[in-house]
């Protein structure tokens, strides 16, 4: 792995797909937790929320990156669907999606650096999940 790349796992979630949602995102580098955010989203799908947590680690990176010495972004993600989106592999057909895929490419484009997304099972992406869970949690009364 690239010793200079920042780790971004991202994160989406919607309670009754479409219901309350929310997003997050964790940003490693060098082993170590530089940053985690998370957002609750009101009613949305879980693509939505998902996409969501991918603007939100942008918006951060676009912001920061400067600052981290970075030389590339790998986002990890345990959504196939928008993986393959932004990837190119599959259309993006949903019109709320269409906006979102982008505001991702054109927040990508700002960065002088090369971003790529990869699928991971959930397993592999608890701290994310975690932090959309507590989200939903603390916002509809769990």
């Amino acid at each position: 792995m690239n010793e200079d790349a920042i780790i971004i796992h991202a994160d989406g979630g919607a309670r009754g797909n479409p219901g309350p949602a929310a997003c997050a995102f964790v940003a490693e580098m060098k082993g170590k937790i530089i940053r985690q955010e998370s957002k609750f989203l009101d009613a949305s799908t879980n693509n939505y929320a998902e996409y969501q947590g991918v603007l939100l680690a942008l918006k951060w990176l676009c912001d920061n990156y400067e600052s981290l010495s970075v030389g590339s972004a790998i986002f990890y993600l345990d959504s196939e669907l928008v993986v393959r989106q932004l990837n190119g592999a599959y259309k993006v057909k949903d019109k709320k999606l269409i906006e979102l895929f982008h505001q991702v490419n054109k927040l990508s484009e700002n960065l002088s650096f090369a971003v790529s997304y990869k699928n991971i099972p959930r397993s592999k992406n608890r701290v994310a999940d975690f932090l959309v869970n507590k989200e939903l949690d603390k916002r509809c009364g769990v």
